[in-house]
């Protein structure tokens, strides 16, 4: 009789009658196979100890005065010391492993640790840590989960140490949260807990090495050529501009393509929480606010620093975004003779951004009434850029928006171009930004400055001008 039969007959029970207990009998060698078959131990990642023991070798005995700058050099000395562990321990690795597990050790030892491969893929544009176990990445507009995870969430902590140490940021119980930007310029906003009650969060906003060309843009249908054109004579110009969007619609790009347009003989200060702003021109001063220190000292805001701008001499003031009080300083300065200034709003729409505006100057703190504040927005602004994320993912302009002045209590805007939906082909939404046909006030001060645009820019015939 087999094993499985003789159990099967051992826990019949009699009809009519119940089981009656006996002394177990001892367990057969065939019984004990079975059992450790069924309930067998959990196995042991053999790969994941040996990437711990080597990264932990290395790290103990990497000579701390090492100069981390020359890359190639630390990359020698680890490759090194890597394959002296591998050759002690007596472990035979294949090619493509013993390549891996040396990638994913100098990721921890020089780099970023599990998200460094995502930070060199230049197809993802954006990396979420959503705790040690749940990574999620942007790439062309859509949201997708990756299978890399960190081990804990002291792991994710020494990533974010390596990110903020270098700006002399912090992140702890008393400051559980901050903005900080890598080396390349990307974006990242780090929360931990107890405010993150999922484990640290960081969120990376990725820029890539060379900045998007007026070219691609145009062929990725951002905007359009006649867009172009007519952006390049405004800031020739000195037309002052904001650009105003939701969260990730490419505000910030779009801003470093209009302000390529900017002389290069004219000195540019720009100023933003964490600089991001990849300007080409050779005279060009970076300004970056700074929070407090421990102590709540020594905090320099965005305001203090577009008020110490104006000392600076500047042709442009770039303010990369106007979030709080700053915004009356920059009004103030556009409207004292630092035209060609730009910066950037979080707005739906070209009229919310006006009112936005309006809210941020009474952060100010000052005591205004509602018309002068409006006269003030009136006489700085020229243009309004809206741009928009679609459903698709893509980033299109769709609308520019001339600031005319005031009517009454009202500041009047009329569209000098919009954007044209025309329906949906495999997913995509097509249209294209199109002239309304407006041309607008402030042709005769470019016209003035020898600044001259064809009127098909616009719309408009030949004929309409003779």
């Amino acid at each position: 009789m087999s094993l499985l039969k003789r159990i099967e007959k051992a826990g019949q029970v009699p009809p009519g009658g119940t089981q009656t207990p006996s002394a177990p009998e001892p367990p057969k060698s065939d019984e004990i196979t079975l059992k450790r078959r069924q309930a067998p131990a959990p196995a042991h990642d053999v790969y994941a100890d040996l990437k711990t023991r080597v990264q932990q070798k290395i790290i103990a005995d990497l000579d701390p005065k090492l100069d981390l700058s020359k890359q190639d050099q630390v990359r020698r000395t680890i490759e090194g010391m890597f394959n002296d562990f591998l050759a002690q321990e007596d472990v035979v690795l294949a090619r493509a492993d013993k390549s891996r597990l040396f990638d994913e050790i100098l990721a921890e030892v020089l780099g970023y640790g599990p998200i460094q491969k995502l930070l060199e893929d230049p197809t993802i544009d954006e990396i979420m840590v959503n705790g040690p176990r749940n990574i999620y990445i942007e790439r062309q507009g859509k949201i997708e989960r990756v299978a890399i995870t960190f081990e804990t969430d002291a792991h994710v902590f020494r990533i974010i140490d390596r990110i903020v140490s270098p700006l002399g940021r912090r992140v702890d119980e008393g400051q559980p949260y901050v903005d900080a930007r890598l080396p390349d310029g990307s974006r990242v906003n780090i929360i931990i807990p107890p405010l993150s009650l999922i484990g640290p969060t960081v969120t990376i906003r990725k820029f890539r090495p060379t900045p998007i060309t007026i070219d691609e843009a145009v062929k990725l249908g951002t905007f359009s050529s006649e867009f172009v054109q007519f952006m390049k004579a405004c800031v020739e110009g000195k037309m002052n501009v904001i650009i105003s969007g939701g969260t990730g619609s490419g505000k910030t790009t779009t801003l470093n393509i209009i302000s390529s347009f900017i002389p290069g003989t004219e000195r540019i200060i720009t100023i933003e929480n964490a600089a991001e702003l990849q300007l080409r021109q050779e005279h060009v001063i970076t300004l970056e606010s700074r929070p407090p220190n421990i102590e709540g000292r020594g905090e320099v805001t965005m305001r203090d620093l577009v008020i110490n701008a104006l000392r600076m001499r500047p042709d442009r003031i770039i303010v990369g975004e106007v979030r709080g009080g700053e915004a009356l300083d920059m009004l103030q300065a556009m409207n004292t003779g630092h035209e060609g200034s730009m910066s950037t709003v979080h707005a739906n729409t070209p009229r919310d951004s006006l009112h936005r505006l309006e809210t941020m100057v009474l952060m100010a703190g000052v005591e205004l009434p509602l018309r002068a504040i409006r006269e003030q927005i009136a006489g700085a602004l020229n243009l309004i850029v809206q741009i928009e994320r679609m459903r698709d993912g893509t980033r299109k302009v769709v609308s520019v928006t001339e600031v005319q002045g005031m009517e009454g209590e009202v500041i009047v805007t009329q569209d000098i171009f919009k954007f044209e939906g025309a329906g949906v082909k495999d997913g995509k939404i097509l249209g294209k930004l199109k002239a309304t046909g407006i041309r607008p006030k402030f042709m005769e001060k470019l016209e003035a400055s020898n600044i001259f645009l064809p009127p098909q820019i616009f719309g408009l015939d030949n004929r309409f001008f003779q």
